[in-house]
């Protein structure tokens, strides 16, 4: 199993779950802007929307899109999941939330928008991340225990501190907790992340691409 990554995107989320559940994998980088892996094959063969993640499987089938990707993952190690009778059903809710509110309302801060907008964009993403916060269980997205929520909504959290959003205090905590945990750490290191531990500054140091 292979999974395609951009350093600074959304792909790190798939990266630390797959370290978590316990999966054997590869990885490999891509260049969103040439849509080429670092091996030299065309990006856009392997997945034609030209954004990451995506994972090929032995199977040879490639799952794309970051609420399928972890929701795969989960699948394979039920301890990533919430449990109980809607368990999944309730993962698959903030999946949804996590990628069509929090992720999609980062797109002007990337692509050069005046301060006015920026300003209302950074406003937006303030309230939004208010409610992730108010809807908290416990240390995690689900209580006490990591799923792969945590890992996608890491990648938000880190965006906020490269854009100095200011974050709800739950959330900058659970952003120190998952920055102290050996898998985030792996993965960071192997995708060329940057980025302090501090609970206030953590953020990369690299652009994320689209994905």
């Amino acid at each position: 199993m292979k999974l395609y990554y951009a350093p600074g995107a959304c792909s790190l989320a798939a990266h630390v779950a797959l370290i978590e559940a316990g999966l054997r994998f590869e990885y490999e980088r891509v260049s969103l802007k040439e849509k080429t892996t670092a091996s030299g094959a065309d990006y856009l063969t392997i997945n034609p929307k030209g954004y990451v993640p995506a994972l090929a499987l032995d199977s040879g089938e490639v799952i794309t899109e970051n609420p399928a990707v972890l929701d795969w993952i989960a699948l394979q190690n039920r301890s990533l999941s919430p449990g109980g009778p809607l368990g999944r059903t309730r993962l698959l809710e903030v999946l949804s939330y996590i990628s069509a509110e929090l992720h999609k309302s980062f797109h002007p801060l990337y692509v050069g928008v005046g301060e006015p907008e920026l300003a209302k964009a950074k406003a937006v993403l303030t309230r939004k991340f208010q409610l992730v916060a108010d809807h908290l269980r416990g240390e995690y997205v689900f209580g006490d225990r990591l799923t792969v929520a945590d890992c996608y909504l890491l990648v938000m959290l880190l965006w906020a501190g490269k854009f100095r959003i200011a974050l709800p205090a739950p959330l900058s905590a659970l952003r120190a907790r998952m920055l102290a945990l050996p898998s985030v750490q792996k993965a960071m290191e192997a995708e060329g992340w940057g980025y302090s531990a501090s609970p206030d500054t953590a953020s990369p140091q690299i652009r994320t691409g689209s994905g």
